[in-house]
């Protein structure tokens, strides 16, 4: 069980939960532990988002790095993906990116890439917090002409432009249409500066919104997590397509001309379409997680897809892709992984994929997003005894319960129950047609958890 790491990094207040100590800790015991089987002086380059507290955490950060000898190249404000591909391309023993990504500017956090650009297991996390807690980081500081060294390379942000204009450049001079108008939000975090620089070179026309970072307003009702204002930017300009990212980059969803929101489900299905008709998709597979709408399943069936459902988490969606083979996969929340370009979700590289295939197919963006019909979904949370709450697959009743659910909705719904891991809830989502039968049921369903679980 990890004590510091959560699912996505190490997240916290910034500068009293995640004090300057701490995060040189952190630093010094993941150089450590990332380079412990290398002979030569490890590399590590360093990416944050727009918080105010991002040049604190960074310096907290390259203090520990170069204490215990590795050598640090600075990024500056890039997104979580240019980081991962950044790693790889330069060959670097590891990255980090100093970020919280859709919270709010008092957060932030670390996020540790290996030399594949792809985000460290669990158990190199749990390793390195044993190192943290061991009492032994005074014995891993370098002396003299072993102590390590920084250098500034924001240059390096037009690298990861490149990367865009390499994969999309010819494309996108084919598919050229003066009438189609983006309107980007990059919610005044990480993707503030590339995103345009982006645009730009592929010759898309644009709007930008919420590219001002004053280090507090990251996430602060725009980006992935907040559409509205996109929303109303594209109407009242009548744009072609709206898209928002999240303070770090790796998410993205999108709003069509109509102002109506383009979730991660839908993203897959239209980039798994324009895949298929490249013959790239491999193996006819999209990776999602159990909280995938059943719209997508039911997308997958028609068209004879596979669908593969992980636990929550894109690191366990990249996981079965790695395992298997599978090269597109992604989350509701916007997260997309396209393995054949980079191995981490790309907000920017997912909002030119959409791009890419609405021009491919010469229609409206609400028309290409009309492939999937999105079932409501119902959450409701049931308090239970922290002992008790997996104790849910062992009760009678309550396992009578959703399979009488699951056998009324005759394949139009769906019963989903996960217990929380840091509060004593378990949670009961249920999908289907009619919004206000299935909300009748999840809270009846939860009350019986409640009532049996204390």
């Amino acid at each position: 069980m990890r004590k510091y790491f959560g699912t996505d990094g190490i997240r916290r207040i910034a500068n009293t939960e995640l004090s300057p100590i701490f995060v040189y800790k952190v630093a010094k015991s993941g150089a450590y532990v990332l380079s412990k089987h290398k002979n030569k002086r490890p590399t590590i380059l360093i990416g944050r988002d727009t918080r105010i507290s991002g040049t604190l955490i960074e310096s907290a950060m390259v203090a520990g790095f170069l204490s215990y000898g590795a050598n640090v190249k600075l990024l500056g404000v890039i997104p979580t993906p240019g980081v991962a591909y950044l790693t790889r391309k330069l060959k670097a023993d590891a990255g980090v990116v100093i970020s919280a990504s859709h919270n709010t500017f008092e957060f932030n956090g670390i996020k540790y890439f290996s030399n594949k650009g792809m985000k460290i297991s669990d158990e190199i996390e749990e390793e390195i917090e044993e190192v943290m807690d061991s009492g032994k980081l005074e014995e891993l500081t370098a002396k003299n002409e072993k102590i390590g060294i920084s250098e500034y390379r924001y240059d390096l942000l037009d690298e990861y432009v490149y990367f865009f204009r390499k994969n999309f450049d010819d494309t996108m001079e084919k598919l050229h249409n003066n009438d189609f108008i983006v309107g980007i939000d990059t919610a005044n975090g990480a993707t503030s500066k590339v995103a345009e620089k982006v645009f730009t070179a592929l010759g898309i026309n644009h709007i930008i919104i919420n590219n001002t970072p004053n280090g507090i307003n990251i996430n602060d009702n725009c980006g992935s997590t907040h559409l509205d204002n996109l929303k109303k930017t594209v109407i009242e300009n009548k744009l072609s397509l709206g898209v928002a990212y999240d303070g770090d980059g790796d998410r993205c969803l999108a709003v069509d001309e109509n102002g109506n929101e383009i979730d991660g489900d839908k993203l897959l299905a239209i980039i798994s379409k324009s895949l298929i008709k490249e013959g790239k998709l491999k193996k006819d597979t999209i990776v999602a997680t159990v909280m995938s709408n059943l719209g997508l399943n039911k997308y997958c069936k028609k068209n004879k897809l596979k669908l593969l459902q992980t636990d929550v988490g894109d690191r366990y969606v990249l996981e079965e892709m790695l395992k298997s083979g599978y090269n597109l996969g992604g989350e509701q929340s916007g997260h997309i992984i396209m393995l054949n370009y980079n191995p981490t979700g790309d907000g920017i590289l997912t909002s030119l994929m959409l791009i890419k295939a609405i021009l491919q197919e010469g229609k409206k963006a609400s028309e290409v997003a009309g492939l999937v019909d999105i079932y409501p979904q119902v959450l409701v949370n049931a308090k239970v005894n922290p002992e008790k709450k997996y104790s849910y697959e062992e009760d009678a009743e309550i396992k009578k319960a959703i399979e009488k659910l699951e056998k009324d909705f005759a394949g139009n719904g769906r019963v989903l129950i996960r217990p929380s891991g840091t509060e004593p809830l378990v949670r009961v989502m249920i999908e289907g047609a009619d919004q206000k039968l299935i909300t009748k049921k999840a809270q009846k369903l939860a009350t019986l958890i409640e009532n049996k679980l204390q």
